[in-house]
């Protein structure tokens, strides 16, 4: 069985495809504070809001 998908969210997977990166460096990111925000699903599983994404990588932006 999987678990439903927010609307207007990305999962784990799909949030490391678009950047190529792997999952190990996300939870490097997470780890250090460093990832967008996500949310945290009842079973464990993690969702990246969309608008928290392009918030983060316009934060990116600005930084560099």
């Amino acid at each position: 069985m999987t678990t439903a998908k927010p609307r207007g969210t990305l999962t784990l997977a799909e949030f490391c495809e678009e950047l190529q990166i792997s999952r190990r460096t996300f939870y490097e990111w997470r780890a250090k504070g460093r990832a967008p925000r996500c949310l945290k699903l009842p079973n464990g599983d993690l969702r990246i809001r969309r608008t928290d994404f392009e918030q983060w990588l316009t934060a990116l932006e600005d930084a560099a």
